[in-house]
Parts: C-alpha cells; sequence; structure tokens
C-alpha cells in the first residue's frame, strides 16, 4: 500500500477499492502514516466525497481498529441510540434504562460535550464515584445484569478514528459527511450492536442548522449503518429551543431524575423519549409496533421499573446506592440561584438555543479547551418553553452561578436569547422526520 497513491486517486475523484481503505486506516492506526497524510486524504474526501460502498468500507475499517465488544453470553436484544447533540438534550439517561426495562441490553458509549453542546459524560461525572471508563468486564457486568450502563469511549474501541478526528479537527474537514458518519458509525459497531436508533438534530442549537443538509446526514448514517449490518433508522428532531427544562450538568441529572419519577409527563422531553423508545423496542423485535413501544416505556416508568434500572447501574459502576431517593445529598447545587425575568408581556416565540449553550460554557458548565475542568453546578433550570405566555418580570428561568457577578451576566444573556412577540407562534413538531 502506497499511501500517497491513495490519496492522490481519491483527490482525483475516484472510487477506491475497500482494500485499499482498509490498508490506509490499518497504516493508520498503527501510526505509519504522518499527519500530512492523513490532513491530505481527509481533504481529498472532503472535496470528492465518497460513495455509500466507499463509506460503508470506511466504516468497517474503523472499526476494526481496535477491540470488537462480544455479548454472545447476553439473551437480550443489543441496543444503542445516537444523538448529534443539542443543548438540554439529556435523552440517553432516561432512554437507556427505560429500554433496558422493557428487554433490551444497552450498552451505550457516550461523549462529552463539544462546542455548545452538552455531553451525556459530563452530566454523569456530577455523580460521586460514577465510573465513566470502567474496565471491559465490569462494563460487561453492568450491561448484563443492570441492562444498561452508560461510560465512555476507550482507546481500544476504534482507536483509528480518534487520530483521523484529531486530524481533521485542526484541518477544517470536520464537516465531511462521509467523515461524520464513519467517526459516528464506527464506534457504535464496535460496541457490538444489533440495532440502532439516530436521533439528527435541526435547528439553531444543533450542528445541522438547515434541514436538507440534516436529512442528508440522516439518510447516509442510516444507509451506511444498514449497509454495515446493523439495523438502523433515524428520526430527525427540532433543536430550535432546550429539548429538556434544564441546560447544565447536575441542573440536567436533577431533571432526569425527576422525569424518572413521572415529574415531565406531556414536555417535548417525555414526547421524544417515548418515541425513541418506542423505535428502539420495535426495531428489536420486542414491541410489534410504535404504539405498543410506547405503551411498554410508559409502563415501565410508571411503575418504577426504569428507575431502578438506572439506580442499579449507577450503583454498580460507583455511584450512590439511593441517588434516587436523596438527590439532594450527591448532586452538589451553585451557590447562587438567580430568576431570569421576562423583558415584556407576551408570547415566548423563539430563543437561541445554542446561544443559551454558549452561556451555559461561560458560567462553567463546558469547555473551552480540552482540558478546562468544569463547575458541575452551574446552568440553567425552570426553562420555560417557546409558546408559553408570559408576563412582565415572570420568572423565564432560573440561573445557577458560581458567584452573583457570574449570575447576573448569565440572567441578561439568557434574557437576550428570547424573543417575546405578542402573536402566539405557530412551532415546528418536536419530531418531523422519519428515515
Amino acid at each position: 500500500m502506497i499511501p500517497q497513491e491513495i490519496i492522490r486517486r481519491k483527490r482525483d475523484g475516484d472510487e477506491l477499492d475497500p482494500h485499499d481503505i482498509r490498508s490506509f486506516i490499518a497504516a493508520l492506526a498503527a501510526g505509519q502514516l504522518s499527519e500530512g497524510q492523513i490532513g491530505a486524504f481527509a481533504m481529498a474526501v472532503w472535496f470528492k466525497g465518497m460513495s455509500r460502498a466507499e463509506t460503508v468500507a470506511l466504516t468497517l475499517a474503523m472499526a476494526d481498529s481496535g477491540d470488537r465488544l462480544q455479548w454472545a453470553d447476553i439473551d437480550r436484544p443489543i441496543a444503542d441510540k445516537h444523538s448529534t447533540g443539542g443543548v438540554g438534550d439529556n435523552v440517553s439517561l432516561m432512554l437507556a434504562p427505560i429500554t433496558a426495562a422493557c428487554g433490551l441490553a444497552v450498552p451505550m458509549i457516550s461523549g462529552r460535550g463539544l462546542g455548545h453542546t452538552g455531553g451525556t459524560l459530563d452530566k454523569l461525572e456530577s455523580i460521586p464515584g460514577y465510573m465513566i471508563t470502567p474496565d471491559a468486564d465490569l462494563f460487561h457486568k453492568v450491561v448484563k445484569e443492570a441492562g444498561c450502563a452508560i461510560i465512555g469511549q476507550t482507546g481500544a474501541l476504534a482507536p483509528a478514528d480518534g487520530r483521523l478526528y484529531a486530524v481533521r479537527d485542526v484541518t477544517a474537514t470536520v464537516d465531511s459527511i462521509p467523515l461524520i458518519t464513519a467517526s459516528i458509525l464506527s464506534k457504535k459497531l464496535a460496541a457490538g450492536l444489533q440495532t440502532l436508533v439516530l436521533d439528527v438534530k435541526v435547528g439553531n442549537g444543533a450542528f445541522m442548522a438547515d434541514r436538507t443538509q440534516a436529512e442528508i446526514l440522516a439518510q447516509s448514517l442510516v444507509e451506511v449503518a444498514n449497509g454495515a449490518g446493523v439495523a438502523t433508522s433515524a428520526l430527525i428532531t427540532d433543536m430550535n429551543q432546550p429539548l429538556a427544562d434544564a441546560a447544565g450538568n447536575a441542573v440536567e441529572m436533577r431533571n432526569c431524575l425527576d422525569f424518572l419519577a413521572g415529574g415531565k409527563a406531556d414536555t417535548r422531553l417525555e414526547t421524544v423519549i417515548l418515541a425513541f423508545a418506542a423505535e428502539m423496542l420495535v426495531k428489536s423485535g420486542v414491541a410489534p409496533s410504535a404504539d405498543e413501544g410506547e405503551g411498554m416505556a410508559r409502563k415501565a416508568l410508571s411503575s418504577g421499573q426504569a428507575a431502578e434500572v438506572f439506580a442499579r447501574m449507577v450503583s454498580m459502576l460507583g455511584g450512590p446506592a439511593d441517588l434516587i431517593e436523596n438527590p439532594g445529598k450527591y448532586l452538589a447545587r451553585a451557590p447562587v440561584e438567580k430568576s431570569v425575568p421576562a423583558a415584556r408581556s407576551g408570547w415566548l416565540a423563539a430563543c437561541n438555543a445554542r446561544g443559551i449553550g454558549v452561556s451555559v460554557i461561560d458560567l462553567g458548565g463546558g469547555r473551552r479547551h480540552p482540558a478546562d475542568r468544569i463547575d458541575h453546578r452551574v446552568g440553567f433550570s425552570e426553562l420555560l418553553p417557546l409558546g408559553t405566555r408570559v408576563s412582565a418580570g415572570e420568572p423565564i428561568a432560573l440561573v445557577h452561578a458560581a458567584d452573583e457577578a457570574a449570575a447576573e451576566r448569565a440572567a441578561a444573556a439568557l434574557a437576550a436569547h428570547y424573543r417575546i412577540t405578542e402573536e402566539k407562534p405557530e412551532l415546528p413538531p418536536v419530531i418531523s422526520t422519519r428515515i
């Protein structure tokens, strides 16, 4: 294999043979390519694209660059969900235990916050003692005995993706559909999944603000995953406002526990979680229809089974056994809490979801640099949904901050992120398309 020949052929728009793609990725994982060669390959793909066959080959090669998890001793369907990221998107925290309570095994490998979006791992780290990188034996044990485990990616899973992404990040090639597709799916294939459901966000708080681009990405992910042998579907969901009524880490974890206790009924968050639960259960053959799948998910919630699964997972991964019963004992609160008043009377008509995510970072709840430490206490809660009628001075959110000055800045920023109108707005559906 001559790397520069593969780069040249892709630069010239040729379709690469799967063997050449596999050889190139194997050399990348082995440290045999220079950063220049990796960057040149990524840029060639960015400009010339890849066919579905090429993207499948790239995804499989990256998945095979490290360990592949095995679940032969678990007699449940192995399923997972992936989100392309948003603000107040804590769906995974509730979806994994709900679907596990319904009969799935969910080995969920999640990530940290990226840019303005929150990360599932950062939220879980607000729980004292929770191990986000357990060894392989413990991970397997928790999935088998609790039904689900939410952890971080280890270096042994799809290591080629880690090196390729690091180069893409500094060469302006992150936003390539084939490279995004291979990056997301290689880790899911390495996790040994049988079925996968994708949450592709669209809106001003999503990485894909344009609906057409979101649909192109969703189609690519679904076709490539199915082509690689994992039964996959996608839902395109709205991210023009925070999904939960909280944005941050400990505040979203409290929101999760409230949800599992039945406290978030009839919300956009519930709509999304039940839809994805139904999709996962139907895709895995556990439920015969979406309606029956949703019914199973509702029963898992109302019976307390989902909360029990979540508590068992947390305890087995080092967290407190009584987190569900005593969240205030473990989830730290910020020293300053400040209401954000509505600037005028009217309807909450629009908001800058991305700006809200950036405001969480400004409070210390996210990272500007990879080495930054997060203040898990800070963020926003009690966020009112768009379409709510408010009076001037009425609270539209609650700021959680480390000090008074930060609270004042965050309150002013959040108020500026909302538009209030005299007319009731027409809002897009929270779930728009299934692919």
